[in-house]
This record gives structure tokens, C-alpha cells and sequence, in this order.
């Protein structure tokens, strides 16, 4: 399966490669919304695959939606570094409120952004930049949950969520600029 994947992947990041070649820095990641997956790739290569959840709306990119967006994207901004595991922020800015992960099967009473925050710009007119459709306008994130039970299977408002730890590691590892690609396969 992973080979499937791994060759689909390829084939993408190359022809985006093309596109986007003044834009690439390496790692680009790359999220799967049929598989609920975050894949880390380098020189086209998946070298880190991780389990989140999107949008419980499924994939658009419409203002308002709470869908997530598809196409090519960027790491506009990388907030919250330094930050301890489950700190909380609202707004981009730390509460200084700790949020663990919930127990299986409890909910948060609030969309809670969690650990570290990868915001996320749309670098496709009319797809995910600008108008009624842009990502970065959308506060599009890549970040931690207190609902870590529920990744694996749609769920967020339109953000990709991770694993506290996971988004973290993630965030040490790509650059403001790195490419995001977000499919719905």
C-alpha cells in the first residue's frame, strides 16, 4: 500500500516540482484527505507519515465553509515555537492554558488550537489565494488538537489537525515557504 501511495506522491510532487521550482524548499508535505494522512516528503521520497483529521465538511475551499482547502499552498507562517506540549492559542497568541488531550469519546467544548500553529497560504488564484476562497484569509492551520481520540477520521473545521507531539516535530522540520499540497485522495 505504502508503494501505491508513495508512487502517486511522486508523480505529483514532480509535476509540482516543475510548476513551483522557484517556490521549493525541501521537505514539501503533502496530506491525503481520503487517508486522513500527512506525508513528509524529501526529494520526492515520503520520509515521515502522520495521522490527522480535516475537515468533518469534507474538502472546498469557500469562505465559510469549515471545508479544507485543496491545491498547492505554502507555510506563511510558523507560530507558537518554544511553546510547551497542549499550550493553548487563541487568536495566534497564547492564553497560557494548558489543554492535555481529552479522553476517548470526550469533547472539547471549543475548536481548541493546540502546541503549534502552520499557517498556511494558497498559492493557486481563484483555487485558495484570494477572494472568497483564500486559505491564509480562512486561517487555514496545520496544529495541535485537545481532541487527539478523533484523528484518523474527519473532523476539524477546516485545519488540519495533529498530534500535539507530532505537530511539534513538524513544525522543527519545515521552513516558512516550504510547500503544502493538499488532495483528496
Amino acid at each position: 500500500m505504502m508503494e501505491v501511495v508513495s508512487k502517486k506522491l511522486q508523480a505529483y510532487c514532480s509535476e509540482m516540482h516543475g510548476q513551483y521550482l522557484s517556490l521549493v524548499t525541501m521537505p514539501v508535505i503533502m496530506v491525503s484527505i481520503a487517508k486522513q494522512r500527512l506525508y513528509l516528503l524529501d526529494n520526492a521520497s515520503i520520509v515521515d507519515e502522520f495521522v490527522i483529521s480535516t475537515a468533518s465538511n469534507g474538502s472546498g475551499c469557500q469562505s465559510g465553509s469549515e471545508k479544507t482547502p485543496l491545491g498547492v499552498h505554502r507555510i506563511a507562517q510558523k507560530i507558537g515555537g518554544g511553546s510547551s506540549i497542549y499550550t493553548r492559542f487563541v487568536g495566534r497568541k497564547s492564553t497560557g492554558e494548558y489543554l492535555p488531550s481529552l479522553a476517548h469519546g470526550e469533547y472539547s467544548e471549543v475548536d481548541a488550537i493546540t502546541s503549534r500553529i502552520i499557517w498556511l497560504e494558497g498559492l493557486e488564484k481563484g483555487l485558495n489565494k484570494g477572494g472568497n476562497v483564500d486559505s491564509f484569509e480562512r486561517y487555514i492551520y496545520i496544529h495541535g488538537t485537545n481532541e487527539e481520540w478523533r484523528l484518523g477520521a474527519p473532523a476539524s473545521h477546516g485545519c488540519i489537525r495533529m498530534l500535539n507531539r507530532d505537530v511539534i516535530s513538524l513544525f522543527d522540520i519545515v521552513a516558512v515557504h516550504s510547500l503544502v499540497v493538499i488532495v483528496e485522495g
